[in-house]
């Protein structure tokens, strides 16, 4: 019983499915932490730049309707916030690494290769099967095809 539980897990986790998918997660941790660079390394800054060095992180409201000047500093007293600053900056971390992301996939589709659009097969005229496009002969309904081209 082990010893199939062993061959049908070998055979589950050699697939190439589960290791298509293991290969994808491995690279997209790697590419998250591109993607989070450019974010927080070079977009945000320029945003900082043009905001006037606005840091959202810090905009809160406090509960007991007192003023702190840091979200720490209102949790440290035990005072319960709205961290709506936190909201913001996570909105415009989402559209701008969405952004990135959306770059990044057109520059790497315009350098991959087209894929082939010359069709392979072709429909039997007689039985509408899927055949070889140079076939002469239908292998379904054994149609001789050289006649029908022929006529075309």
């Amino acid at each position: 019983m082990l010893k199939n539980f062993q061959k049908e897990f070998r055979e589950f986790a050699l697939k190439g499915n589960v290791l298509d998918l293991a290969v994808g997660v491995v690279i997209g941790g790697a590419f998250s932490k591109i993607v989070n660079s450019v974010v927080n390394d070079m977009i945000m800054p320029v945003i900082g730049l043009i905001t006037g060095k606005i840091d959202f992180t810090n905009l809160f409201i406090a509960f007991n309707g007192k003023s702190y000047k840091t979200i720490a500093e209102a949790k440290a007293a035990g005072i319960g916030t709205l961290n709506y600053g936190s909201f913001i900056t996570s909105i415009v971390d989402f559209i701008l690494i969405a952004f990135s992301i959306f770059i990044f996939i057109k520059a790497i589709n315009r350098i991959r290769p087209k894929a082939s659009e010359e069709p392979k097969t072709k429909d039997c005229p007689y039985c509408f099967s899927k055949i070889a496009l140079k076939a002469a002969k239908c292998p379904h309904c054994t149609s001789n095809l050289n006649k029908v081209e022929a006529v075309s």
